[in-house]
């Protein structure tokens, strides 16, 4: 489906040595798990970390994560399809996006690029000309070691590089997990984030029904954000939502 030519035969060919440093890491969502696999073994010779996730909500949660420096994302998956995914990481983020798609008629094309993306790339395509538009559209946003991203909503700022966390331009002090929690919210605000995704995000495990150390990290960032603190409202029986818009 991605090429005539096997991406296995490729990843055989000599390391290119114009590729970019190991520094680099893309996200690819896809649910294909076979040709995830096959672009991560390519794409590691080549100097690029790949993470593939192979949900469109993991996915989604991941492109706003700034742990990468360009997603790979694919339009037709089950749940939520890449022009829906894009719409929303559009609305937190600017991470570089290509987008990669089977469906080829020009109106698609240009609903990817009017949604957002930096690149659009129809399938069947070969790894070294999708490793090229990876290295043109990073070349366009500039190099990603220099950018200093920050994150801002309702007066609340964020520097992910950093961890540093500011209210109404003061630094708050935040412990590890406070500052974790509060980026989460932030990135997502105006979607309710749910315990299970908070939990699974910070522990690597479920909620429990009884487990209320989310909340009680949630209470005292609410007081250290002082009037700020009610933008993060409980969602009851859901979770949390930082919310967007005037003071009710």
């Amino acid at each position: 489906m991605w090429t005539t030519l096997p991406w296995r035969e490729t990843m055989e060919a000599k390391t290119n040595p114009g590729a970019r440093a190991a520094a680099t890491s893309v996200l690819l969502i896809d649910d294909d798990e076979e040709l995830c696999e096959a672009m991560r073994e390519f794409f590691s010779r080549r100097g690029l970390a790949l993470e593939a996730a192979h949900d469109s909500r993991r996915g989604l949660s991941r492109a706003l994560s700034g742990d990468h420096d360009l997603v790979l994302l694919d339009v037709m998956m089950p749940g939520l399809d890449g022009f829906e995914v894009l719409r929303l990481v559009r609305k937190q983020s600017a991470v570089p996006v290509i987008m990669l798609t089977a469906r080829t008629r020009q109106v698609d094309r240009v609903a990817g690029l009017d949604g957002g993306a930096d690149d659009y790339l129809p399938k069947p395509f070969g790894p070294e000309e999708l490793l090229a538009r990876i290295r043109a559209v990073l070349r366009r946003v500039g190099d990603p070691s220099k950018r200093v991203e920050t994150i801002e909503a309702e007066g609340v700022s964020l520097i992910p590089s950093a961890r540093e966390a500011r209210c109404d331009h003061e630094p708050i002090p935040l412990t590890a997990i406070e500052y974790d929690i509060l980026e989460w919210l932030v990135r997502a605000a105006g979607r309710t984030v749910t315990r299970d995704e908070l939990t699974a995000a910070l522990y690597r495990r479920r909620a429990s029904r009884f487990d209320r150390v989310i909340d009680m990290h949630v209470c005292n960032l609410r007081k250290k954000l002082g009037h700020r603190g009610s933008r993060i409202l409980t969602v009851r029986g859901v979770g949390y939502l930082f919310r967007l818009g005037p003071e009710s």
